[in-house]
């Protein structure tokens, strides 16, 4: 039987041409881009003033202890707004939403480089997180509402770089800012890139209609319950080790408001009609195993970028921009590598991806965990390297197999929740490690102190030696021998830390591995599934 030459060319073509459905215009592209960059931005605020937040407590006349409140301020404002974001963005539409947010954002950001007492940069810097924290959520949310599935990897690949690459460039940035111009400059930052996302967010996102009726109908127990519930346990994580844990009165009272609030919070959502945050979203399978992954990967990502540069102030006394140039190594090869991981994804099982992603980035935590005391930078690279190569493997696949057929109503909720179990795990993992090392290094100085006798011939032969090599100096006798002693306990306490820092690293190694075999337990899922239909 003869075919007709000329349906077998229309065949022909239509199977070689992408469906109607799949065509994204330039205008939803810039849309996007406006999008990612102002979750660029809000993420890379949370890690730019880590690098110099001595200076900038030195200027507010602040101790370093009080000058923690300037990142714990932004922290806890940020995870407080991330999960009401999906309801407040159909109250007040996605344009109106971000425009004004990403307004409020840049003026947040000069308040902060025009404070003068700590007081006011604490009241600004929750401002900013008030305000930076919609742009996260958001950018994961257009993704999800404005592609088409075949497309969501690519709307993906440039979500991971604002979740994986500004945490890892924060710290070289803002100690280059401040070593060169001065730290008001971290905020001075903001602006330029601010204009461009209110431009950018005006031309291209679509206006829609206000639904301000349904602030009446808000779930405001539900939310005002969340945000005491999270708040509190902010504080208690991001404060914890530095105000003795449960030793102290206040972190036992913040505690005990945490538990009880998120409680009622999570108790209001589950038997709510109409809840502002879908937390049932949770019950998937693929969602829940990839948002207690977030968990990880939040202590991956910022749990490296916390301990890296302690070790290198401590241990190599490196300035911030020697830090940055070290935690550099680990963010620019991944603007190379992630452009390359849609095509990946559509060749192999997104699971296995995902899994070694979270290996490789374990296999970059257990290199560190072998460090001693004269590991720099030239040591340090190479981890850096392996861990640039795992990161973009994680955060890609494992927000596709998280979103699999998440239905376009739901994005919010389920974009909320994802950013907020990536924030937490930050936090969580910070303080995990900050306690972790205090306590590691107490226990290491302990056996150290044990295997260092007085009465060994060698440790008081070492103590002659540095005795004399202060009285050269210009010490009198007991004076040398007290600085010789002090000389051998800087020794034991230095060997500590280092032997500490190891044990951080090996906990987060874990910590990865662990759930990226986690996640081999989830539903098999093809890139381009990643939502429902549209």
């Amino acid at each position: 039987m003869t075919k007709n030459p000329i349906k077998q060319r229309q065949t022909q073509s239509s199977s070689h041409s992408p469906p109607a459905s799949d065509y994204v215009s330039l205008k939803t592209w810039i849309g996007l881009f406006g999008a990612m960059l102002g979750a660029f931005m809000a993420v890379l605020d949370i890690q730019i003033t880590n690098s110099s937040l001595q200076q900038i407590a030195g200027a507010l006349g602040a101790s370093i202890d009080e000058g923690s409140w300037i990142s714990t301020a932004y922290l806890v404002a940020e995870i407080v707004t991330i999960p009401l974001t999906g309801w407040l963005s159909q109250v007040f539409s996605v344009r109106w939403y971000l425009i004004v947010n990403s307004i409020l954002f840049i003026f947040f950001s000069i308040c902060c480089a025009f404070a003068s007492s700590l007081g006011e940069m604490i009241v600004f810097r929750a401002g900013q997180g008030f305000t930076g924290g919609v742009l996260i959520p958001m950018a994961f949310s257009i993704v999800l509402t404005t592609l088409p599935p075949a497309k969501q990897p690519i709307g993906l690949a440039m979500f991971s770089v604002t979740a994986t690459f500004a945490p890892s460039i924060g710290p070289t940035l803002g100690g280059w800012l401040t070593d060169n111009f001065g730290w008001q400059y971290n905020f001075y930052l903001n602006i330029i890139p601010g204009l461009m996302l209110v431009a950018i967010v005006f031309y291209a996102i679509d206006p829609q209609p206000l639904h301000l009726d349904r602030l009446k109908q808000g779930d405001w127990l539900g939310i005002i319950s969340m945000a005491i519930g999270l708040g509190s346990l902010e504080v208690v994580l991001e404060e914890g080790e530095r105000w003795d844990w449960f030793g102290s009165p206040a972190i036992r009272q913040l505690s005990v408001i945490a538990v009880i609030f998120l409680t009622i919070f999570i108790w209001i959502e589950l038997t709510r009609k109409r809840p502002f945050i879908n937390l049932r979203l949770l019950l998937r399978r693929n969602f829940g195993i990839g948002s207690l992954s977030g968990l990880a990967l939040g202590l991956g990502l910022y749990g490296t970028v916390y301990v890296i540069p302690l070790y290198l102030a401590r241990i190599q006394n490196y300035s911030p921009q020697q830090i940055g140039e070290v935690i550099m190594w680990s963010g620019i090869p991944q603007l190379f590598l992630i452009p390359f991981v849609p095509k990946l994804m559509q060749r192999f099982d997104l699971r296995w991806m995902a899994a070694v992603g979270f290996s490789i980035f374990a296999l970059s935590c257990f290199m560190n965990s072998t460090m001693t005391h004269y590991t720099a930078i030239q040591e340090l690279k190479w981890s850096q390297l392996v861990r640039a190569l795992g990161q973009p493997l994680m955060i890609l696949p494992l927000s596709s197999i998280s979103t699999a057929n998440i239905e376009p109503a739901q994005a919010g909720s389920a974009s909320g929740l994802f950013n907020m179990m990536r924030n937490l795990g930050g936090s969580v993992g910070i303080a995990a490690l900050d306690t972790l090392l205090t306590r590691r290094e107490q226990f290491h100085s302990e056996r150290v102190g044990e295997a260092i006798s007085l009465y060994d011939p060698q440790t008081q032969q070492r103590i002659d030696q540095l005795t004399q090599y202060f009285i050269t100096r210009g010490a009198d006798p007991s004076s040398a021998h007290n600085q010789a002693l002090q000389s051998i306990n800087n020794v034991i306490s230095r060997e500590a830390y280092v032997m500490a820092f190891n044990d951080c690293f090996y906990f987060i190694g874990i910590a990865l591995l662990v759930c990226g075999i986690t996640l081999l337990f989830t539903k098999k899922v093809k890139a381009g599934a990643t939502a429902g239909a549209h």
